[in-house]
């Protein structure tokens, strides 16, 4: 599938051929805090298919407690995540799906890291008070 991003203030566009069906959600801490939310979700894109069209990404090298090292890929503007990535190799970005103009369509297929989910984010269907047109 083709895909087109940009960073919310539009300094970084970027299109990519992804599958739809590795889009994935994670709730480890890290992204909870990455992103202030209760999860990310993500899909990857090889280097060959990922191409920045505007704008060069900030990196920030976030050490996890394993030891290993991801590239966090922002916009130096606006701070809209773009990717994640290895910080001295990078042959898979995960592409921040909120990022995606089509990201109706990127419907997540697995969730990692659910040790670390809050436990009301792993049931949406419990919040129960939705107002429409409300964003």
């Amino acid at each position: 599938m083709h895909i087109h991003g940009k960073c919310h203030c539009g300094a970084i566009t970027y299109e990519a051929e992804v599958d739809p069906a590795m889009v994935s959600v994670c709730h480890c801490t890290d992204c909870q805090v990455f992103s202030g939310a209760p999860f990310r979700a993500v899909v990857p894109a090889t280097k060959e298919n990922f191409k920045l069209l505007s704008g060069t990404p900030k990196i920030y090298i976030k050490t996890a407690d394993s030891g290993n090292k991801r590239a966090q890929g922002f916009c130096p503007e606006c701070g809209t995540p773009i990717y994640a990535t290895s910080p001295t190799d990078p042959q898979i970005y995960g592409l921040r799906v909120g990022a995606i103009r089509e990201r109706a369509s990127l419907t997540p297929k697995k969730r990692i890291w659910c040790n670390s989910a809050l436990p009301w984010s792993l049931d949406m269907n419990a919040i129960t008070n939705q107002i429409p047109g409300q964003s």
